[in-house]
């Protein structure tokens, strides 16, 4: 018999690709992938925040001269992301149309999700990893060589059991939580799924009301991974996904710590709003069949003073600001949603 609160639940597919690209080049799934600057390349989508998470890190790392950064489209079909942002709809490094085709090179019968965040070896055309997760935290660890000067610590090793314990937290409840409240298809499964949504909403709150960042008194990868899901809040799953018990404007801490970091270099400067509403409300006709895509909300005020500092604490501790990103991968730019 099937538990009234777990049918029409949204099921997240988690069985990634778990290969690792790392210093040493040990062998993980009985292939090795050394860290080679150049080799390979991040494939991304601005819309997704799964793969904003990757291109936060990488600005904030420095790691833009060793890892080339190629964007997807903000939409797709059952074929997957398509490079139809770049001129002839193919990518100019990869030489491909769509990231699957990287996936069947070196799977010719992959049988699982195609997503962004990947990575690709560039010689052989061949996918690496999808394991979005994972890919964050081998560049603070694996790429550390290729690190810029002054690239901040996002996972310092006195909280690095803290920052592991909210993201276990966050993950389930905020992260994949606004997808289980969008995709339930039961009432009983939407209800389950928006009161855990809020309620692990009300924790940061309170949590943040005292403190400026989620774990010690600088910026980890904690924020990073929180903030990919705030920063699409009201402009995409308040209304698309049901979200609605109250805006994020509508939490004094949450907004202006949202505010706080999109104002961070690394952070604003890597989010696409427009291609992000196109890419909810275009692809996920189920939710929303005539992909009617919303004019608003008015984003300006993102960029309004916020006050945090007053809560003290350095975002990139003993490190220092990355430069501005390269002028193909800036973004940030707030409209008045008229």
């Amino acid at each position: 018999m099937t538990d009234e609160s777990t049918a029409g639940a949204f099921e997240r597919d988690t069985d990634y690709i778990t290969d690792r690209i790392t210093a040493d080049g040990r062998e993980i799934n009985g292939v090795s992938w050394p860290v080679e600057p150049g080799r390979y390349r991040l494939v991304a989508a601005a819309a997704c925040p799964w793969a904003n998470r990757t291109t936060i890190v990488r600005r904030l790392l420095g790691l833009e001269d060793v890892l080339s950064l190629g964007f997807a489209g903000p939409t797709h079909d059952w074929r997957s992301w398509q490079f139809d942002l770049d001129p002839g709809g193919v990518d100019p490094v990869l030489g491909i149309e769509r990231i699957r085709d990287a996936y069947l090179a070196r799977f010719p019968n992959y049988p699982k999700g195609i997503t962004v965040p990947a990575i690709v070896d560039i010689p052989t055309g061949h996918l690496v990893t999808n394991d979005f997760a994972q890919m964050t935290l081998d560049f603070s660890t694996e790429w550390s060589a290729h690190h810029r000067p002054g690239a901040p610590d996002l996972l310092p090793d006195a909280h690095r059991d803290e920052i592991d314990e909210i993201n276990a937290l966050i993950y389930p409840d905020v992260n994949n939580g606004v997808y289980r409240t969008g995709f339930s298809s039961s009432q009983a499964a939407y209800e389950d799924a928006y009161r855990t949504l809020f309620a692990r909403l009300d924790w940061l709150e309170e949590r943040l009301s005292t403190q400026r960042y989620l774990v010690g008194e600088t910026i980890t990868e904690a924020d990073v991974r929180l903030f990919t899901t705030l920063i699409r809040f009201d402009a995409v799953y308040h209304g698309h996904f049901k979200c609605n018990r109250n805006k994020l404007s509508e939490m004094p801490a949450l907004w202006g710590y949202v505010r706080d970091l999109f104002q961070t270099p690394g952070f604003g400067d890597t989010v696409h709003f427009e291609q992000a509403k196109e890419h909810y409300y275009e692809v996920h006709t189920s939710i929303n069949p005539t992909m009617v895509t919303p004019i608003g909300p008015d984003l300006r005020p993102l960029a309004s003073a916020h006050g945090r500092e007053a809560l003290g604490g350095r975002p990139f501790g003993d490190g220092s600001p990355p430069p501005p990103p390269l002028p193909a991968e800036a973004f940030g730019q707030l409209s008045d949603g008229r």
